[in-house]
């Protein structure tokens, strides 16, 4: 799992919550199912069965992959509509092209990151370059819904290619953890994500019998997501693992352990943490589109049709 690394974690500024904080417990730990997406690439839903008040301003993520593919084997999607709220894609290992119907795309390689604002609406797709489909080869990443307030889910399109090499690289206190700050303010580092809602998104990776203790918004929700690995979240030691979400309370700082035993394929414990302000405003999601209402569903399905949300190329219908 390379994503963006470095040599040596006591170079890089630390990062550590202050000891009257007031530790977050864990409500909750949630099993992902798994599915297929797109063209068949298999996902493991990784907030299904959490309920949205625990998630707001979240709506889902899908674990992508990880997959070893044979040659000829990769898979994408073919084009699809969004309206109303922002899709973020952080790629681990293996690449992807992005192309939409507002202009914006890219390659984003191990590492990197795209930040897609539908907003009012667009058509766009995702799949794997063709020297990717010719050779095969390791493919993981995840998939983030952010949702928009209703006074930007017709604001116009936007694309951010977020290079991995933009992303705030920290530790924690004693140098068992390597933080990788995407988006959002911690404990004053800032992640190169632009956000219109208010988050905060890192990956970790807990070296092995390691402990790291994040200072965190008390307006913020929280939540944990196994990428790899197996170790403890709060300071009450709630076990998960690979493939399992936690749920947060409040508090004023988070707590993740790894296992003193990991897995082969993975030497540290691989966790993404999340937090954001909520919306708290109603959310009615169908398919592709996150609007307030039934009757702002219906119209997007319309506009949809219409070809109001763009068109495919061409070459490409």
């Amino acid at each position: 799992m390379p994503a963006v690394t470095v040599e040596n974690l006591l170079t890089l500024p630390r990062v550590a919550a202050s000891a009257e904080a007031r530790p977050r417990p864990v409500l909750a730990v949630a099993t992902a199912p798994s599915g297929f997406e797109g063209e068949g690439f298999p996902v493991r839903r990784a907030f299904a069965g959490i309920d949205y008040k625990h998630l707001d301003p979240f709506i889902m993520m899908d674990q992508m992959g990880e997959v070893e593919y044979a040659p000829g084997e990769p898979k994408g999607t073919p084009w699809h509509p969004h309206r109303g709220f922002e899709t973020v894609t952080y790629l681990i290992d293996g690449t992807f092209v992005h192309r939409d119907s507002h202009g914006g795309g890219g390659v984003i390689n191990g590492g990197d990151t795209q930040w897609m604002t539908a907003g009012s609406g667009l058509l766009h797709i995702e799949a794997p370059p063709e020297s990717l489909v010719m050779s095969g080869g390791l493919f993981h990443g995840l998939q983030l819904w952010v949702n928009l307030p209703k006074r930007d889910k017709m604001m116009a399109p936007r694309y951010q290619d977020i290079d991995g090499g933009r992303v705030k690289l920290l530790t924690s206190a004693d140098g068992g953890a390597l933080l990788r700050l995407i988006a959002g303010d911690l404990d004053g580092n800032k992640g190169p994500g632009i956000t219109h809602t208010p988050i905060t998104m890192l990956h970790l990776s807990v070296n092995p019998g390691a402990e790291v203790t994040l200072p965190w918004r008390a307006d913020f929700n929280a939540l944990a997501y196994g990428l790899a690995g197996r170790g403890t979240a709060g300071a009450e030691g709630r076990p998960f693992r690979t493939g399992q979400a936690v749920v947060f309370g409040s508090g004023d700082s988070l707590t993740i352990r790894a296992d003193e035993s990991q897995e082969s394929r993975s030497p540290n414990f691989e966790v993404v943490l999340l937090g954001g302000e909520p919306i708290r405003e109603p959310m009615r999601h169908y398919g592709p589109f996150v609007m307030n209402t039934h009757a702002e569903l219906a119209q997007a399905f319309e506009d949809f049709q219409a070809g109001r949300l763009g068109t495919v190329p061409a070459e490409e219908s």
